[in-house]
C-alpha cells in the first residue's frame, strides 16, 4: 500500500436479557475505565479535546492508536500504519482489547460489543471511518471527485457487510421520506444512512466524503481524505480489499491516471440502488446519460490499477490479484467468497436460516442473526463459525497479532507516539497528547508533522529532558 491510512471503529453495545437497558452506556464507560486505569492500555486524557471530549473521556494507547467515548459509545482509531497488511491488524486490535476487558471484568456474558452500523430498534447508524493521506497537491476538480465518488459508491459490492431490512433516515432538508418498496436484504449498512456526497459537518448531513480539512501533519504538504461511507467488516480480507482498493484509486488520482467519463449521474442515490437492488444487476446511470454495471466500473478501476500499480510492492501485487478474483467471483462463483465478502457470508448464513426455520424474511430472527454475525466475541460471532476457502482463511488467520494491543506499527509516527504513551504512564508530569504533537507541562512541546517518520529519537531527546513533577495539587515537587 505504501500510504499512511487508518480506521475508526465505534462499537455497538448489545446486554443480556438479565442485564438492565440502563446499563448499555454504563459498560461502555466501564471498559475504557478498565482499560486505562487498570489494564495500563494507555494514557487517559488529562485536558478537554472538545466539548463533547473532557478529561477522562478517552487517551492514546501503546499501539499508538486512540480509544474514547463518542455518544456513549465506544471508539476505538487505529494507529497510523504504512502497509496494508498492518493495518488490517491494527483494526482488529480494537477487538481483542474490548474483548480482552470484558472477559477481565467478568461480563463476557452479561453484554457484547458488535462491530456494526446500524441498530434495527432505533433505526440509529454508527460508523466506520476511513483515512488516507494524501498529498498537498493532489487536484481535486469536480471531474476528479466525481471520479472518485463513482468508485466508492460501487466498492460495496465487495466490502458491504450486509444487512437486513432498511432504514428511511431524514435528509438534510427534513423533507418525511417517500414511501418506498420493502427491502429484506441490501450490501450495505451505510448506505441508506448516507444523504450527501461531500459536506463538512457530518451529525446530521452524513456523506460519502467529509469536506473537513483536518490533515492531522503538516498541512503545507498533506491532506487527510475522510470517508464516512464504508461499513465495518468482520472479515480480515474484506477490510483489505476496502482498504486497499481505495488506496490504489487514490495512487491514480495522485498520478492523474482515473478512468474519464465515469461519473455517475447521483453518487448518493446510486449508492443507495446497489444497495438495495434484489437483482443485483446494481446498474447506475452516468452523468452523461449511460448506464453501466457497478461490476464493469470495478472492472475498469482495476485495470487501471493493474497497468500503472502492478509490481510497485508484493502487498500491491497480492491486492490487485484478490481485487480481480473476488470481481471474477461475484458473478460465478459466489460460494467462494464466503467468509471473505461479509454480505455474500451473511446472506447466506441467512439464507441457510430462513429455508431450514421456514420463515419469512420479516421474521424477528432475522435481525438477531444480523446482529450476532457482528459480534466480536469468537465464542458467539457467527462470523467465527464461518470456514472459508483457502485463500480467505489464509489471510485472515495471517493478520491476527495480540502484541497489536500493546506494540506499534514500527515505521510510522505511531512508534513515536507510544513511547510518549509509556513514558506518561509511569510519571506525574503533565501531558498533552495528540495525533501530530505531544507536551509536556503545558509549555514544552513536539510536533511531529510527518507520519511517515517514527520520532523514535527525537521523542526519547524530548522526554529526557530535565523536569520538575508536581504533586495531585499542581506544587512542584
Amino acid at each position: 500500500m505504501d500510504r499512511i491510512a487508518g480506521i475508526e471503529t465505534e462499537y455497538g453495545c448489545l446486554l443480556s436479557e438479565e442485564e438492565p437497558h440502563v446499563n448499555s452506556e454504563l459498560w461502555p464507560a466501564k471498559v475504557k475505565n478498565y482499560l486505562f486505569r487498570k489494564a495500563d492500555a494507555g494514557t487517559i486524557d488529562l485536558h478537554y479535546r472538545d466539548y463533547e471530549e473532557p478529561p477522562g473521556n478517552g487517551g492514546f494507547l501503546l499501539n499508538g492508536g486512540r480509544l474514547y467515548l463518542d455518544m456513549g459509545h465506544i471508539e476505538y482509531a487505529s494507529p497510523e500504519c504504512l502497509h496494508l497488511h498492518d493495518l488490517v491488524t491494527y483494526e482488529l486490535a480494537g477487538d481483542d482489547l474490548l474483548q480482552s476487558s470484558l472477559v477481565a471484568l467478568g461480563a463476557e456474558d452479561r453484554m457484547s460489543f458488535i462491530k456494526n452500523n446500524v441498530d434495527h430498534h432505533t433505526g440509529a447508524t454508527f460508523g466506520c471511518h476511513e483515512n488516507y493521506l494524501m498529498k498537498r497537491e493532489a487536484q481535486f476538480t469536480p471531474p476528479i471527485l466525481g471520479t472518485l465518488l463513482t468508485f466508492l459508491a460501487t466498492r460495496q459490492i465487495f466490502t458491504g457487510a450486509g444487512r437486513v431490512g432498511q432504514s428511511n433516515p431524514l435528509a438534510f432538508d427534513f423533507e418525511p421520506p417517500k414511501p418506498e418498496a420493502e427491502v429484506n436484504f441490501q450490501l450495505s449498512q451505510r448506505a441508506d444512512h448516507i444523504v450527501n456526497d461531500i459536506y463538512q459537518w457530518v451529525q446530521f448531513n452524513r456523506a460519502i466524503i467529509n469536506a473537513r480539512d483536518e490533515p492531522l501533519a503538516d498541512y503545507r504538504k498533506y491532506r487527510r481524505l475522510h470517508l464516512l461511507i464504508g461499513d465495518s467488516n468482520m472479515s480480515p480480507y474484506a477490510n483489505a480489499l476496502k482498504i486497499g482498493t481505495t488506496a490504489c484509486v487514490l495512487s491514480l488520482l495522485e498520478e492523474g491516471r482515473l478512468p474519464r467519463n465515469l461519473v455517475l449521474a447521483d453518487a448518493v442515490q446510486s449508492t443507495r440502488d446497489i444497495s438495495r437492488d434484489p437483482t443485483q444487476r446494481w446498474i447506475v446511470r452516468l452523468e452523461n446519460g449511460k448506464t453501466i454495471g457497478a461490476l464493469d466500473v470495478q472492472w475498469e478501476f482495476h485495470h487501471l490499477a493493474q497497468k500503472y500499480l502492478r509490481n510497485s510492492s508484493a502487498e500491491t501485487n497480492w491486492l490487485l490479484e484478490n481485487w480481480g478474483f473476488v470481481l471474477e467471483a461475484i458473478p460465478h462463483n459466489r460460494h467462494a467468497l464466503i467468509g471473505g465478502v461479509d454480505w455474500i457470508t451473511k446472506k447466506w448464513l441467512l439464507e441457510t436460516f430462513v429455508e431450514s426455520e421456514g420463515v419469512s424474511w420479516d421474521d424477528p430472527w432475522l435481525q438477531s442473526i444480523d446482529l450476532e454475525y457482528h459480534n466480536i466475541d469468537p465464542r458467539r460471532g457467527l462470523f467465527f463459525g464461518v470456514t472459508p476457502g483457502k485463500r480467505i482463511a489464509e489471510w485472515n488467520n495471517s493478520v491476527r497479532r495480540p502484541s497489536a494491543t500493546h506494540v506499534p506499527p514500527a515505521n510510522t509516527r505511531a512508534s513515536g507516539r507510544a513511547r510518549a504513551v509509556a513514558f506518561f504512564q509511569n510519571c506525574n508530569f503533565p501531558y498533552v497528547i495528540n495525533w501530530d504533537s505531544i507536551a509536556c507541562d503545558s509549555r514544552d512541546f513536539l510536533v511531529m508533522g510527518n507520519p511517515f517518520e517514527t520520532y523514535n529519537d527525537e521523542v526519547e531527546r524530548f522526554l529526557s529532558k530535565p523536569r520538575t513533577t508536581t504533586n495531585a495539587t499542581g506544587e512542584q515537587l
